[in-house]
């Protein structure tokens, strides 16, 4: 058995932007000299898929690690700084069982099916916006499309899509520990948690007339039947706002940017709506923008490695999906890759804090695809697009296309 500190581990360069260019690469570099765990300045990145998978099951030694990234940043006490040490991930065990056992059953399948008809109507009216267009910033487009299910469903004033997207983009920039930013994320928390703050109560000021059946209402509804507070049921609802932004628009951008390499995957997904969920599971596979926190919360062995308690542990599952050791081709994109339980992407996590919106994600994800490829017909890259800094919500950074414009309803 070797203490984590005797190990010679390589060390990630995570800090600096041009490693967000091809993080994968750095981990391949990275595996060459240690199988599945690295260092960096921030904590160490376990990097194997199977590792990840093993480690993130380990629920009762392992706790988020979101107070290490509001210490290291220097945020705490700030409302920004609150709300990421108390979100829901970060609850102490019987809180979090208390929020999940109230709202999973509302987050379900059938529910996101439900509201299918809604982000339908969005993208459709965001396509008859753009598409005329015949060219555009594809990551632009995409960054409005979440944000306004997120606006219909809840009932915001749709006025407000800009500045709270704004205040998205720079949320979800946090991750990336870079404390130049903290003011401005200061200021983008404020405006969201004023948004939600109105929206609560005006929707409890106009419970009498019941006008509004939708998201809002159900959470509202949710929280006073589980005897959630004020405070939780706001926190829930930022979170909402700031989990379904980032990770919606940066898959969708990816996956339109790995399917200008595939036109004819691309073509397929216009006319075949079940198909489009296949490319999008194998685009969650090939890519994601997340890298999950974790501490440890004592002093555990793993693989015959001794770490130490409140260790922070980064899991990249965004890139774990290409691990060759476990994925066949792991390099090739194929939505008819056969499913395999065990060798089952992480987009979403897994156990106990696996992603509350993951069917609503889903179900979004695929809608917009369905419709962009029956009204983009022919897309190709139309300029140069830089990536976004990792381990934040990674991603592209702008994505430059031209197209064939397609009239609605073909």
């Amino acid at each position: 058995m070797q203490a984590l500190a005797d190990l010679d581990l390589p060390h990630l360069p995570v800090e600096d932007p041009a490693f967000g260019e091809d993080p994968r690469r750095h981990f391949t570099d990275a595996r060459a000299k240690h199988p599945w765990i690295a260092a960096s300045n921030i904590g160490f990145f376990v990097h194997e898929f199977t590792a990840i998978r093993e480690l993130l099951a380990m629920d009762d030694k392992l706790r988020p690690g979101f107070d290490g990234i509001v210490e290291q940043l220097g945020a705490q006490g700030t409302p920004w700084g609150r709300f990421t040490e108390e979100q829901m991930i970060s609850l102490p065990t019987e809180k979090h069982r208390l929020l999940r056992d109230t709202f999973v059953p509302k987050f379900g399948p059938r529910s996101a099916d439900q509201l299918r008809s809604t982000m339908q109507l969005t993208i459709k009216r965001l396509l008859d916006q753009w598409v005329p267009k015949g060219e555009f910033d594809f990551e632009e487009f995409a960054s409005y499309f979440p944000i306004s299910v997120i606006f219909a469903l809840v009932g915001a004033p749709i006025e407000e899509v800009a500045s709270i997207r704004e205040s998205l983009e720079t949320l979800g920039l946090a991750l990336s520990m870079d404390k130049s930013r903290l003011p401005a994320i200061h200021g983008a928390f404020a405006r969201l948690e004023d948004l939600v703050q109105r929206l609560i109560a005006d929707r409890r000021a106009s419970a009498a007339s019941g006008k509004q059946d939708d998201l809002l209402k159900l959470l509202l509804d949710t929280a006073d039947e589980g005897s959630i507070n004020h405070r939780q049921l706001a926190d829930l609802l930022i979170f909402l706002f700031i989990a379904g932004y980032d990770t919606s628009k940066n898959v969708l951008t990816f996956t339109m940017y790995k399917l200008l390499q595939h036109p004819v995957i691309y073509k397929r997904c216009a006319t075949d709506h079940d198909y489009c969920r296949k490319v999008l599971d194998e685009s969650l596979r090939y890519y994601n923008p997340g890298s999950i926190p974790r501490f440890t919360r004592q002093q555990m062995t793993f693989r015959d490695v001794l770490i130490p308690k409140d260790t922070m542990l980064w899991f990249p599952v965004n890139i774990a999906g290409r691990d060759p050791g476990v994925f066949d081709d792991a390099e090739t994109f194929d939505p008819e890759r056969q499913p395999d339980p065990k060798r089952k992407h992480l987009a979403f996590g897994l156990g106990k804090h696996m992603c509350l919106g993951q069917h609503i994600a889903r179900a979004q994800l695929q809608e917009a695809l369905h419709q962009i490829a029956r009204r983009i017909l022919n897309p190709r890259l139309a300029g140069e697009f830089g990536w976004r800094l990792f381990p934040g919500i990674w991603g592209l950074k702008g994505l430059p296309i031209r197209f064939t414009p397609s009239q609605a309803d073909i």
